[in-house]
């Protein structure tokens, strides 16, 4: 019996085919390229990481194909430890602990949520590289805050984010707003947590805990602020029992 394929039956069945072998080859290869876009979420971790602790011009050397060996070069993540929402030292590794998943799981309540933290060294001293993550404007923004061997002292800062606008928001993960972190303190003198704030008062560089924040990235800027003041108090906690 010849094939009407004019017919509505054709179409919906020929359409219904065509769906279920494009569905099947790209599930194929989804599931075919899952290790290689886990590694390159490794790699990327670990380029942000390294920013953190690194200079400017440390940081633009590093690239995907030497991310490992200049990772291992700095970090031990033997070392690496994971910490509960109280500061205190808990089992785990800290490397899977993925906090960006962990904020965006509206059902997992703050008091169960895992903070890394890694240990690096550079020219002869330790540093303490903390992860953060927040929310901004348009989606996630996450960072990482290096704290020198004082344990107090911020020295370097990497930021990202998903979907800022460029330009406004984006502009977190520029060097000139990086800058502006380095040489805060994140505990006064007692060792308790300082609290920061984000300012458009240009008074950022004048006072302590107070950075300035994006031109026309209000609401970017304060997503950066809840962050750093939510993760580096877990953070300074830690810090505090060991002083």
């Amino acid at each position: 019996m010849a094939i009407n394929k004019e017919s509505a039956s054709y179409t919906f069945a020929f359409a219904t085919a065509l769906v279920v072998v494009v569905g099947t080859t790209l599930a194929l290869l989804s599931m075919g390229l899952r290790d290689r876009q886990d590694q390159n979420e490794v790699v990327k971790k670990k380029m942000d990481i390294l920013k953190a602790m690194l200079t400017q011009a440390e940081g633009e050397k590093i690239s995907r194909k030497n991310a490992d060996a200049e990772f291992n070069k700095y970090i031990d993540l033997n070392d690496a430890i994971v910490l509960n929402s109280k500061g205190e030292k808990i089992d785990g590794d800290a490397f899977k602990v993925d906090i960006r998943k962990e904020i965006r799981d509206k059902k997992l309540p703050e008091n169960k949520r895992n903070y890394p933290l890694f240990i690096g060294k550079k020219d002869g001293k330790t540093l303490y590289i903390a992860p953060l993550v927040g929310n901004g404007l348009w989606g996630p923004i996450w960072g990482n805050i290096c704290i020198g061997e004082d344990k107090k002292t911020i020295i370097g800062a990497s930021f990202a984010h998903k979907g800022e606008t460029p330009g406004l928001g984006a502009e977190i993960t520029q060097q000139f707003f990086i800058d502006r972190w380095i040489g805060e303190t994140i505990s006064d003198d007692s060792g308790s947590f300082a609290k920061f704030e984000i300012v458009k008062d240009g008074s950022g560089p004048t006072k302590q805990q107070k950075v300035d924040g994006i031109t026309g990235g209000t609401i970017t800027s304060k997503g950066v602020e809840e962050m750093t003041n939510r993760c580096m108090e877990v953070y300074v906690s830690y810090f505090k029992s060991k002083n």
